[in-house]
């Protein structure tokens, strides 16, 4: 029988072929994509079947972000004796090398920490402000006013280059949160990033299919190109990296480094500093050495309001984030008189008149935050006032519970924006909800040479309207897109929720929330649930496409302007709760939820 056995293996080995074909590892993006891209999907044995992955369940610490090799270093600083925060900034260092075109430390961030020993909530603003020379004025004289077809954010702005520049806050956030709420320097939490940074990483497919330079000189109108130095920092032999392909930046790790030896001053009164500013001049922008030298961020209050006995934080303006709890109010005030003996649960997420009330509590609330958000520093926004109950109660005549409402004059839908955000935990109950950006994908499309990284262009979002509150100003923060959520529940933190994209993030929070609290959905569930995203500027609504077949015609036979389904648009969910109950060794039980849009993964220990 042995015998037997050995001749018929041989058979097979002499008919094998010689070299055996590799398999395709097909992406499915390709006219030409393997046969695999036919199959159905399998389900789960367990749970809502089309959940793409359980919950992450840990105690000792917990990190959820975008990219999963930038999830590992938050957690390698945590298995290192950092905390919540040292492995934020960690993980965020790790993301400006991996997903260059949403964050860096050119860009802003916001973040809201819960510190457990005080019992206590942290918010961070550390947005960009306008440079020194930046005026309406200035704009003007170079061609760029208001425009009445776009009577949002970014009325009259280019989309790019240096006139979209603000002074970066990545820096001086990174460093006011570790300085007052870490345990670790610049020296620890940098160190994985800088180590890949020289090293090199395999770049993901989703990145690969993102890596795509914008043109952002010359500042004439009529023609455009990509910054060289852009094309020599980013492109490897002039091209994007494809997937697969290892991508270093070594100019990147020397910023890194100046970082942990210098401090936060290299990059506002240093080096770093005195190279923006270089970079700036020679393509006509007016930021100036004091403008870096005289940055500072905020710790400020975060908004708040009641919602199904939860207390809710979201980040105030400049932020577009207190948007979403107003239209949490809108939902809970108007339901009962919209849908007379419903609610958002027993109507359910298969009905389209769940989606068109979800839709237009959107609008009421977005109306507002168009209309008055700013930079509370220059400009008073009512936000008590309009997150009152009263206010959402007076809202409800505004919709036709049968028929969507118009936004305004129809306008084309604005560029969406580039973010990452992220989310860790640790053994001794802290807690961090993190936002960081570039805005638009690879920002303003110029690179600081020899320092590798991208200036954002957040500017972008300034009105040239001089009746505007949102008007550009020297010094003065845009409206900001990014979005932070904190909940709490008898004073104790219950969870951090975040989701990146865009004028996405105050609605797609809304729609979490909702599916959390009124839905009754775990945290992995609410990221793999289908969601809308609208556009307040040209008033189209969008749905993913297992949506949009399930409500699709019956919105539009209500009157909303549905685009075709696509799921680009639906930004990236990452969220930390602490399991209710008691553990059994005095320890939190963590549970995570990552969107399965992107490629990151919640990791714990």
């Amino acid at each position: 029988m042995k015998f037997l056995a050995w001749t018929a293996l041989a058979g097979l080995m002499m008919i094998a072929p010689a070299h055996a074909e590799p398999p395709a590892f097909t992406t499915c993006s390709t006219p030409t994509s393997a046969p695999a891209c036919a199959a159905v999907r399998g389900s789960r044995t367990e749970g809502w079947g089309p959940q793409s992955r359980a919950e992450v369940f840990a105690q000792h610490g917990l990190v959820t972000t975008s990219q999963p090799l930038a999830a590992q270093a938050g957690l390698q600083i945590l298995k290192q004796g950092g905390n919540a925060v040292d492995a934020a900034v960690a993980t965020a260092a790790m993301l400006n090398l991996m997903e260059p075109m949403s964050v860096g430390v050119g860009g802003d961030v916001f973040a809201i920490v819960y510190i457990a020993k005080e019992h206590k909530l942290y918010t961070l603003n550390a947005s960009g402000m306008a440079p020194s020379g930046a005026t309406v004025q200035h704009y003007a004289d170079l061609g760029y006013h208001a425009d009445p077809a776009n009577w949002g954010p970014g009325s009259g702005m280019p989309g790019g280059g240096i006139l979209t520049v603000t002074v970066p806050g990545s820096v001086w956030g990174w460093n006011a949160v570790l300085s007052r709420l870490g345990t670790m320097s610049f020296k620890q939490v940098l160190a994985p990033a800088a180590a890949y940074a020289e090293e090199g990483f395999p770049v993901s497919e989703r990145m690969a299919f993102e890596w795509r330079l914008p043109n952002a000189l010359p500042l004439k109108a009529c023609c455009s190109a990509k910054d060289p130095d852009s094309i020599a920092t980013w492109y490897i032999d002039g091209k994007p990296p494809a997937a697969g392909q290892i991508f270093r930046n070594p100019a990147l790790a020397r910023t890194f480094h100046l970082l942990q030896d210098q401090g936060a001053d290299a990059f506002y009164k240093g080096e770093v500093a005195r190279a923006i500013v270089a970079k700036s001049t020679a393509v006509g922008g007016t930021m100036t050495l004091e403008d870096l030298a005289a940055y500072k961020g905020e710790w400020v209050e975060p908004a708040h309001i009641v919602y199904k006995g939860h207390d809710l934080y979201e980040l105030p303006p400049p932020s577009q984030a207190w948007a979403a709890l107003e239209m949490l109010n809108v939902l809970e005030a108007c339901t009962p008189i919209w849908a007379p003996g419903q609610t958002l649960a027993s109507l359910g997420p298969r009905s389209p008149k769940y989606w068109h009330l979800m839709v237009e509590a959107k609008k009421l609330a977005y109306a507002d935050l168009i209309a008055v958000n700013a930079d509370p520093n220059f400009v008073k926004v009512p936000v008590e006032m309009l997150l009152s109950k009263a206010h959402a109660k007076a809202l409800c005549g505004r919709v036709d519970p049968d028929h969507a409402s118009r936004t305004g004059p129809p306008a084309p839908t604005p560029p969406g924006g580039d973010t990452i955000v992220l989310s860790t935990a640790d053994s001794q109950g802290n807690m961090v909800a993190w936002v960081n950006s570039n805005y638009s994908g690879f920002g303003s499309g110029l690179t600081v040479p020899g320092y590798g990284f991208i200036l954002h262009n957040r500017g972008g979002l300034f009105s040239l309207d001089p009746a505007s509150p949102n008007a550009i100003a020297p010094h003065k923060r845009p409206f900001n897109t990014l979005a932070a959520g904190f909940v709490m529940e008898d004073g104790k933190p219950l969870m951090s929720m975040l989701l990146m994209g865009g004028d996405m993030q105050a609605q797609g929070h809304a729609q979490a929330l909702v599916d959390i609290f009124d839905l009754g959905a775990n945290l992995q569930m609410t990221t793999d649930m289908a969601r809308f995203r609208h556009s307040q500027i040209s008033n189209k609504l969008t749905l993913e496409k297992e949506l949009y077949d399930l409500v699709g015609k019956d919105l539009t036979a209500m009157g909303h302007d549905l685009t075709p389904p696509d799921s680009s648009a639906m930004g990236g969910f990452q969220a930390i709760a602490v399991q209710p109950g008691p553990s059994g060794n005095g320890k939190p039980v963590y549970r995570a939820g990552s969107d399965h849009r992107k490629d990151g993964e919640a990791v714990g220990y």
